[in-house]
């Protein structure tokens, strides 16, 4: 078992999330954006979560979603956390904090120093920043591209919550980004993918094996 937190993103059948458990991850990550080839429906996601232990985290990634999608979601009662992955302000997150009872969890997008500045906003207003590579202008989705952002950006900056790093990590260089920013939680989707949507059991076991020996 890691001594960090791993989030396992973009799962959509019952094999990848067991084997992202029996691997060690500590937040599996279900994505509801249609535009997504990771999408999962509300329906789906209960029965996706039903045999994760509830040690387990479980997180709905979103992007700018209305209240009435993000209703449907935490009616299943699947979830423990909700990711914000889009241009939500801090107040549509607090917002969304209240109303849904859910941690909530803000994806920042990066390109420069001042996009992270920018995270301090979100101060008070979420349980968790998730700092992602900026998606080029123009793409259809805001993460899960493979992309990363330089990780000697996040030096010297105070973080005001609880955070985790995602965008272009991989089996090969994940202990690179560890030891770089030292984040406590690590979140991949792409990279343990055989194509966009399709997760491999085998690289999902060997990128939790790759973080416990980090």
């Amino acid at each position: 078992m890691s001594r960090l937190a791993i989030k396992i993103c973009g799962l959509s059948t019952l094999e990848t999330v067991g084997s992202a458990v029996r691997a060690g991850a500590t937040h599996l990550g279900f994505v509801h954006f249609p535009k997504s080839p990771r999408h999962v429906e509300a329906d789906q996601m209960r029965a996706l979560a039903a045999p994760v232990p509830t040690y387990v985290e479980r997180v709905a990634v979103v992007v700018d979603a209305d209240d009435a999608d993000l209703a449907r979601i935490a009616e299943t009662g699947a979830i423990s956390a909700l990711q914000l992955h889009g241009k939500e302000s801090p107040e549509r997150a607090a917002a969304v904090r209240a109303r849904f009872g859910l941690p909530v969890w803000k994806a920042i997008s990066v390109k420069t120093r001042s996009d992270i500045e920018c995270a301090a906003a979100y101060a008070g207003a979420v349980d968790r920043l998730l700092f992602d590579a900026k998606t080029p202008d123009g793409a259809a989705l805001p993460g899960g591209m493979g992309l990363r952002f330089d990780w000697a950006l996040l030096r010297g900056v105070a973080i005001p919550a609880p955070w985790g790093l995602s965008g272009g990590l991989s089996i090969a260089n994940v202990c690179d980004a560890i030891r770089e920013t030292g984040a406590p939680l690590i979140d991949i989707s792409s990279g343990v993918e055989d194509a966009p949507g399709i997760k491999s059991v085998d690289k999902i076991m060997a990128f939790c094996k790759a973080v416990s020996a980090c």
